[in-house]
């Protein structure tokens, strides 16, 4: 494929990628990633970005090797005697006259690649090694894109064409957005950046960065986010600090996650959004702790100051509030029922879509409209499991362990109900998955089995939250994967991908499913 093919492709894949339709930007990069270098480039770059939004291990682990392919397959397009490695090749105008336009493109390309792999090394792991290792590359990128940058000045009589002016573009993504960011930082660690060779011009990347976004590129786009990006979260050592934190939470260590999310909200009071950021994660990680009073304190916060999701803060609060004594709820003077009432009327529409998690939110809160409500089962812990959250308890076995004890106390409450309600078996089998994962995590297979078998043979007699068949399903796939059996762990998850459809969080399932299935390609086959 030529230069200019690849980078029409390349743009309408960066097109529907800002659309939402991500499988189908990989899609369309995929054949050509191991080939074509602007393909390589966005399909790498669109894992990279996946990975940093999940912070998931395998993701990461699965960007960097991405990455590397990525890297091999541009220094394949590169001058032998490269930029780099031949600084006195540009010092005349000839040394540029060298290089073909591939040959100019190709060094940009591997000069992208290098920096996002040193920033999935140093996420991967904070260890010295990976911080040296991540440092040698983005001091190499850095170089490549100043040689760029020279090439820029030295041909900027010569006649543009459309292949040039991607290539200008690029230059004035990479010089722009180096100069801004390190000008962020604080001016102790600028000037010694600055000696050794890096430049933290806050001016020059901005109007870079302006240029850029006015070239008609297909990097133009990502010149304008980058300023969309410094005009909202200009507190970059609040991000640096709410990153860090995040990563720990990850990781279980919510201790040490909670003391940096609180030194990040004390970094700056101008973005209260990144206050909000802050309030979620500490919500959450009481809620692993199961210290309910802090969690309800920060769901609280998020009720009064966000305006996200209301009605997913307002269920986040009443679902915590359901776990404490009722006594305890009287005494702060909230009302559970009211409150579970309040979210059908918060749903949002964007688009003339609702938020699936909102639509989940408002169909359990209505349970609350009657006159004669029945409680939600576990609310909190429910949600914790629609956003992923035992993947993060799990980490930590105490904590799991403690988990597990709390549902086995709701699982003997509901054994000892006299009269079942219309929601008896949905709220039974809620507290067989969420029992299943946690003796997944404990390693006690056998058991977590049994739990989700119970959820899957009561299908027929769930009335209304469908959703936990096919989840069930998927569960049990991963665990069978745990447990080395790849071939039932496809059956099972290719069953809650292809049999069940219309239930609550379904593209959230898939996701997930598409995950899993990706890991299960690489893997093993195994005869039952």
């Amino acid at each position: 494929m030529d230069l200019k093919t690849a980078l029409e492709e390349s743009t309408i894949a960066l097109n529907l990628f800002m659309n939402n339709k991500f499988s189908e930007a990989l899609e369309l990069l995929r054949p050509w990633s191991k080939t074509s270098m602007y393909h390589a480039l966005g399909y790498s770059t669109m894992h990279a970005m996946q990975a940093a939004m999940t912070f998931e291990q395998q993701d990461i682990l699965s960007a960097i090797a991405t990455m590397k392919e990525a890297l091999h397959t541009c220094q394949r397009y590169r001058k032998k005697n490269s930029v780099v490695e031949s600084l006195s090749s540009l010092v005349s105008k000839q040394g540029t006259d060298q290089l073909t336009e591939e040959e100019m493109h190709a060094e940009m390309c591997y000069a992208e690649c290098l920096l996002q792999k040193a920033a999935l090394m140093l996420v991967q792991d904070e260890n010295m090694i990976n911080f040296l290792k991540g440092g040698i590359k983005i001091r190499t990128s850095y170089n490549i894109y100043k040689e760029c940058q020279q090439i820029v000045e030295m041909t900027h009589n010569h006649v543009k064409t459309d292949v040039y002016s991607q290539f200008e573009g690029g230059v004035k993504l990479g010089i722009g957005a180096f100069n801004l960011m390190l000008s962020l930082l604080p001016s102790r660690i600028l000037r010694l950046l600055e000696f050794i060779g890096f430049s933290g011009n806050r001016e020059m990347g901005l109007s870079m960065l302006r240029e850029g976004a006015s070239v008609h590129s297909l990097r133009a786009v990502l010149c304008v986010l980058t300023l969309l990006m410094y005009q909202t979260y200009i507190t970059v050592g609040s991000l640096i600090l709410f990153y860090t934190a995040r990563i720990r939470i990850l990781k279980g260590q919510f201790e040490s996650a909670q003391q940096k999310f609180e030194e990040c909200i004390a970094a700056q009071q101008e973005w209260r959004q990144i206050h909000h950021l802050c309030y979620w994660e500490l919500m959450w990680s009481y809620i692993f702790q199961q210290n309910w009073l802090k969690a309800y304190q920060y769901a609280d916060l998020l009720c009064k100051e966000s305006r996200w999701s209301q009605a997913i803060y307002v269920f986040q609060k009443a679902a915590i509030l359901s776990m404490l004594p009722e006594e305890d709820v009287k005494r702060m003077g909230e009302d559970v029922e009211a409150i579970f009432r309040r979210v059908e009327g918060l749903k949002q529409r964007f688009a003339g879509k609702s938020i699936p998690t909102e639509k989940f939110a408002v169909r359990k809160a209505r349970r609350y409209n009657s006159p004669n409500p029945v409680k939600l089962v576990l609310p909190s812990l429910e949600m914790m499991y629609v956003w992923n959250g035992f993947a993060i308890l799990g980490k930590h076995a105490e904590l799991t362990e403690r988990m597990l004890i709390t549902i086995e106390q709701a699982e003997a409450k509901l054994n000892k109900v006299q009269n079942p309600t219309e929601y008896q078996v949905d709220d039974e089998c809620l507290v067989q998955l969420l029992k299943g994962l946690c003796l997944k995590y404990l390693h006690r297979p056998l058991q977590a089995e049994l739990c989700f078998n119970r959820v899957v043979q009561s299908e027929r007699r769930i009335r209304y939250d469908h959703y936990l068949v096919p989840f069930t399903l998927y569960e049990m796939g991963l665990l069978y994967k745990q447990e080395g059996d790849w071939n039932k762990a496809r059956r099972f998850i290719e069953t809650a991908r292809n049999n069940y459809k219309d239930y609550s969080m379904e593209s959230r399932l898939h996701f997930r499913i598409h995950a899993a299935m990706n890991s299960l390609s690489n893997s093993p086959i195994m005869t039952p």
